[in-house]
């Protein structure tokens, strides 16, 4: 065995070993970066997805606000249609009963002279109304 010969080989193998070394250096720089790359993408992914959260949370607390206000509305109506739904079969009543009678009124009142002709005119003001129900709006207030 030539010694130069054994020193020219550990000179190769420690050449070898170092540029293994430069290259697992290498290799491992670029698997940080790549691994700070992907984070940073997933932060930026987070931050995006927080903010479109924010976003449906207010389109929802509006929408519900909204749905509240026509839920109110909707009730409110649906007591103004029962109400005039009532008012209206109370006045058909009145108008089968005006219809069953001809248009005459019996006399209510007892005790004056039938040829009374402001007892008559009172009691056919009272009792006979014989002209069309005005509608209004004043109505629906109580």
């Amino acid at each position: 065995m030539d010694p130069s010969s054994s020193g020219s080989e550990e000179s190769l193998m420690e050449q070898r070993k170092r540029k293994r070394m430069l290259s697992n250096r290498e290799s491992a720089r670029r698997s940080r970066m790549k691994k700070q790359k992907l984070l940073d993408d997933l932060t930026a992914q987070v931050n995006q997805l927080k903010e479109q959260n924010n976003e449906i949370l207010t389109s929802v607390s509006i929408t519900t606000q909204h749905y509240l206000t026509v839920e109110a509305e909707n009730s409110v109506l649906k007591a103004q249609l029962d109400e005039l739904s009532h008012r209206l079969e109370s006045l058909n009543g009145i108008i089968e009963f005006l219809e069953s009678t001809n248009g005459t009124c019996p006399n209510p009142l007892t005790g004056p002279e039938p040829d009374d002709f402001l007892v008559n005119q009172m009691n056919m003001n009272m009792f006979c109304m014989n002209q069309p129900l005005m509608a209004s709006s004043d109505a629906l207030l109580y």
